[in-house]
C-alpha cells in the first residue's frame, strides 16, 4: 500500500514537472536565471582577481626644493638724506636733459677751469652745513672710491637693476661688499675742489639698466 502510494506521489510529481515545462513562460525564466547566475560568478571572480593582481601604488615623495620667499617688500626710493631735512635741501645743480627749458640745462652744467661738464645727476646742499648721506635704497657696496680732488664716491647696486652713486663724501662708513639696508648711514657730504662753486653737498647718480636717468623722476623734490 505504501509503496503504490509513492509511486503514485511521484507520478503525480512528474506530471506537474511536466505541465509546469509546458508553460511559455517556463524556459524563458530558467534561462534568465542561469544567466543572471553566471554573470554574477564572472563578476564575482573578476573582482577577486583585480584585487590579488593590483600592484601596490606607491606615493612618489616629490621634493618641494627651497622654500622661496614670496612677500619680500619692493621699495621705493627714498631720499639719500634724512627726510626731516627736505625743506632745507635745494637742488644747486639738475640733471642735465635735452627736452629741459634753457634754464634746466644751464643748472645742470658743472664748471672747472673754464671748461663746462653736463651733470648726470643732481647736486644736494643745505644751507653750506654738512648733513648726513643715507642709503636711498638697500643694496651692496659695489665701489667706494676715494679721491679728494672730485670728491669721494660710494656706487651700490641694487637687486632691480638699479645703481646709485653718492659722490663728495667724507666719514664713509661702509667698505666694497658690505649689504646696505635703505637709510642706512654712509657717510657725510661734504666740499670737493672740482666743484667748488656747490660748497658742501652731496651729488646723487641714478643708474638703471645701465643708463644715467634723473633721480627727481623717482623722488618728490
Amino acid at each position: 500500500m505504501r509503496e503504490d502510494k509513492n509511486s503514485k506521489t511521484s507520478q503525480n510529481q512528474q506530471d506537474e514537472k511536466v505541465q509546469l515545462q509546458k508553460k511559455p513562460w517556463f524556459w524563458p525564466v530558467v534561462y534568465a536565471g542561469g544567466a543572471l547566475m553566471l554573470a554574477g560568478l564572472l563578476l564575482g571572480y573578476n573582482s577577486l582577481v583585480s584585487k590579488e593582481e593590483a600592484p601596490s601604488t606607491n606615493v612618489a615623495e616629490v621634493d618641494s626644493g627651497p622654500v622661496v620667499e614670496t612677500n619680500a617688500k619692493t621699495e621705493t626710493m627714498k631720499y639719500p638724506f634724512k627726510e626731516e631735512n627736505l625743506s632745507k635741501i635745494q637742488i644747486s645743480q639738475e640733471f642735465y636733459e635735452v627736452e629741459a627749458n634753457a634754464e634746466s640745462r644751464e643748472k645742470a652744467l658743472m664748471v672747472f677751469n673754464q671748461t663746462f661738464t653736463t651733470s648726470s645727476g643732481i647736486t644736494l646742499s643745505m644751507n653750506g652745513e654738512e648733513f648726513e648721506v643715507l642709503a636711498a635704497l638697500s643694496g651692496k657696496v659695489k665701489q667706494v672710491k676715494l679721491d679728494a680732488f672730485t670728491g669721494n664716491k660710494i656706487v651700490i647696486e641694487h637687486a632691480d637693476g638699479k645703481e646709485t652713486q653718492y659722490s663728495s663724501v667724507k666719514d664713509i662708513a661702509v667698505k666694497e661688499g658690505d649689504e646696505v639696508t635703505q637709510g642706512q648711514v654712509l657717510g657725510k657730504a661734504t666740499d670737493n675742489e672740482w666743484n667748488q662753486s656747490a660748497g658742501v653737498n652731496l651729488h646723487f647718480e641714478v643708474l638703471e639698466n645701465g643708463k644715467y636717468i634723473n633721480p627727481k623722476k623717482l623722488l618728490a623734490f
